[in-house]
């Protein structure tokens, strides 16, 4: 298939190759566990993928942490990290190409081929399915292997390991729930849940049950997503065929000098081309569906892949897949990594469509505004380093500093704590509006001048009346607190988090800066600091 080419409607079946439990399998391989030792994914403390070990244990997604560990107490735990999961598949995806050409990823552990080519060379379908696992197998992954008429029915087919006669996809999609239609994220939009629980209490129990709604009723009482998920479930070709060709000006690339041989520095300039990538779509009014990562390395090596999404891309999503697979080049285990530096990255978009599909800003563009923010902290990142922008993400603590989690702009905004849990001692809202990280001493006193501190019992040894910062002093309009916490007391003592026994105050100003009228204490060691400001 020429690139830009799409295939019309049945002209040729697709092959889907599923890795089951990818992310619980590529935590294993990360921490070199037994294959016997029960591992658990976690996403915001609850489990998102496991093994089957662990589902033999009873563990299921959507466990809470607690519930997976009572169940299992020998379960391993891992947090989710696309970013590994992404560079331990390249082994896997490169053994697929290698065995077929015309390998797409649509996420790790899930890749889709066209069946016509595999079955005239293996000789029927069956033998090329039976080939693709054991080629698979080889590299020490267990893999399924689907294969329908269409993409979405091959893919449900491989979680069953079944091949589905041609013009058959209705009649093996039938008798399957209609919770199927939103198992799989790589093809069903983030809202795909609420629907299959809107269709759950219409008494839609089966997805040949919503497959028996025709089109018209099911476009006008529910949205896009449903429409696209309609058509999964009769099918049918999810998105329509495109006879559009991407113009040849539309790739972009990169030449390193000095190339590249760290994968945060390719990450870098993999951004940059995403976004100079998407600024060319823009322009051309068009948005992105597959797209193509090819790199050159100083030795003359030439690596490509081709990730295929549902959704149109947008530049983030883009820049994501970029840096996924040149983590998984650059990082292979296997001994199959390249000989020298990356010398040059290309990106260029496989098939396009009209940019309607994207939701675009009010002046046009995706996000205009925050998307030329976004560039620009882009170019300044890539000047300064990858530490050089983050984004404040909200996290679980007692303390104010404690609660924000800073993230690389690009990373994945993970919190260092889940903020849902309860957190006995937390300062009491509002929060502060500014953090002072260096923390300055100031002086809290009576109002004959002694000091007051804090006793055991959590109080003020005396009623607070001054408060002395350096050479300046107010008198306290107001205060409330203390509020006592002791935790951490096994860490060695940091300048930056109180560690043991401490306790916070508010306390109001006469007379201060409007800036620094209101103030958050902390007093830990017998001494008091300034920890925040509020508005």
């Amino acid at each position: 298939m020429r690139c830009g080419t799409v295939i019309r409607p049945n002209a040729k079946r697709v092959l889907a190759l599923w890795c089951p439990d990818w992310p619980a399998i590529a935590a294993a391989a990360m921490a070199e566990l037994p294959a016997t030792r029960p591992v658990a994914v976690l996403f915001a403390n609850r489990v998102v993928a496991c093994s089957a070990i662990a589902r033999a244990e009873g563990v299921r997604r959507g466990f809470r942490r607690r519930e997976a560990q009572a169940r299992c107490p020998d379960l391993f735990l891992a947090q989710a990290d696309p970013d590994r999961d992404a560079r331990l598949f390249e082994p896997v995806a490169a053994a697929v190409a290698a065995a077929v050409p015309g390998v797409e990823v649509l996420r790790p552990g899930l890749v889709v081929l066209g069946a016509r080519g595999a079955a005239r060379f293996f000789g029927s379908e069956e033998a090329a399915a039976e080939r693709l696992v054991d080629t698979v197998a080889a590299v020490g992954v267990e893999a399924q292997v689907g294969i329908a008429d269409e993409l979405s029915t091959a893919v449900l087919a491989a979680r069953r390991a079944a091949i589905v006669p041609a013009g058959a996809g209705p009649r093996f999609l039938a008798p399957l729930p209609v919770g199927e239609l939103a198992v799989e994220p790589s093809l069903a939009a983030p809202e795909r849940v609420d629907l299959v629980d809107l269709l759950h209490r219409l008494g839609l129990r089966l997805v040949g049950d919503f497959a028996a709604l025709s089109s018209a009723e099911v476009a006008s009482r529910f949205g896009a997503d449903a429409v696209r998920a309609h058509r999964c479930a009769r099918a049918e070709p999810e998105r329509p065929p495109s006879a559009r060709r991407p113009p040849p000006d539309l790739g972009v690339e990169y030449c390193c000098d000095p190339p590249i041989e760290r994968v945060d520095a390719a990450a870098f300039a993999g951004r940059l081309l995403a976004t100079r990538l998407h600024a060319a779509l823009a322009a051309a009014g068009l948005a992105c569906t597959r797209l193509s990562v090819s790199a050159e390395t100083a030795a003359g090596e030439k690596l490509a892949r081709i990730w295929r999404c549902a959704e149109p891309l947008t530049p983030e999503d883009t820049a994501d897949r970029v840096r996924w697979q040149l983590d998984g080049w650059l990082t292979r285990r296997d001994g199959a990594r390249p000989t020298a530096p990356v010398t040059m990255l290309r990106l260029e978009p496989v098939e396009v469509v009209a940019a309607g599909a994207l939701q675009l800003g009010l002046w046009g563009g995706v996000g205009d505004e925050d998307e030329r923010a976004r560039r620009a902290l882009i170019r300044v990142q890539g000047l300064l380093g990858g530490q050089a922008v983050r984004i404040g993400v909200l996290s679980g603590g007692r303390g104010p500093a404690e609660r924000i989690t800073m993230v690389a702009l690009g990373d994945e905004l993970a919190p260092a704590a889940d903020p849902a849990q309860p957190w006995p001692g937390r300062l009491p809202e509002p929060a502060p509006a500014v953090i002072l990280l260096n923390r300055p001493l100031v002086r809290l006193e009576s109002a004959d001048g002694a000091p007051v501190g804090v006793t055991d019992r959590g109080l003020f040894d005396a009623a607070p009346a001054l408060l002395r910062w350096g050479s300046r002093q107010w008198r306290l309009t107001g205060w409330a607190g203390p509020w006592p916490v002791d935790e951490r007391w096994w860490v060695p003592n940091s300048d930056d988090v109180p560690v043991g026994r401490a306790a916070r105050a508010q306390v109001q100003l006469d007379g201060a800066p409007p800036d620094v009228r209101v103030l958050l204490l902390v007093y830990h060691d017998e001494i008091w600091r300034a920890e925040g400001l509020y508005d």
